[in-house]
């Protein structure tokens, strides 16, 4: 029978959880905004709140890694979770903020998928973070996400290609490259978040 050492913290895990929220909510509103594609100085500036939300967390959470005697991770472990998670939102925020400065008309039937891939990766990582404390049933949230980094990484060398074969605007190739460049590093970036937490689940079972 094993027993867990963990400092029961709970300061720790409510901050963990936030930030898991504050993620999925980032991810929904990207997603929504390139499926409806309405009120964009909205939708932006809903996002940029969340951006900024997402720094305070950090802070927080390092403030907290400075404050605390026992943590209940390895704190550079904690430290890399988070700035893998900061990354995330970032990338939302960058892609959202893209379609408006290259003044996209209508988002493709990829970006859309590709932004809802997203949103899933941003939904499972929040409910992995909601079960640290507990050390319990993560492994579905991160096999999620790395099925989804692997759906996302398909789509977006397709997308590519229909791109270069069916597009003949020089312009808007140059946008759509952008785009699902920084559609696809952002799913990325999601899966370094679920390593990072992967490494934190496994030296601490």
């Amino acid at each position: 029978m094993s027993f867990s050492i963990l400092p029961k913290d709970p300061k720790f895990f409510d901050l963990f959880i936030a930030d898991g929220q504050n993620l999925a909510a980032a991810g929904a509103a990207l997603h929504e905004m390139v499926e409806q594609y309405d009120n964009l100085e909205a939708r932006i500036a809903n996002i940029q709140a969340l951006e900024k939300r997402g720094d305070e967390l950090d802070r927080e959470i390092t403030q907290k890694l400075e404050d605390a005697f026992v943590t209940p991770f390895d704190r550079e472990d904690i430290h890399e979770l988070v700035a893998r998670l900061d990354d995330v939102v970032d990338g939302i925020q960058s892609v959202a903020e893209t379609f408006v400065i290259y003044g996209v008309q209508q988002p493709t039937h990829e970006a859309k998928r590709l932004a809802a891939i997203l949103d899933a990766q941003a939904s499972e990582l929040s409910a992995a973070l909601g079960k640290l404390d507990g050390l319990k049933g993560l492994e579905p949230h991160f096999d999620a996400v790395h099925s989804l980094e692997k759906e996302g990484d398909g789509l977006s060398r397709a997308a590519m290609a229909r791109l270069f074969h069916e597009t003949h605007d020089p312009i808007e190739v140059i946008k759509w490259r952008d785009l699902y460049n920084a559609l696809e590093n952002t799913i990325d970036s999601a899966e370094d978040a679920c390593e990072a937490m992967e490494r934190m689940y496994h030296k601490a079972n």
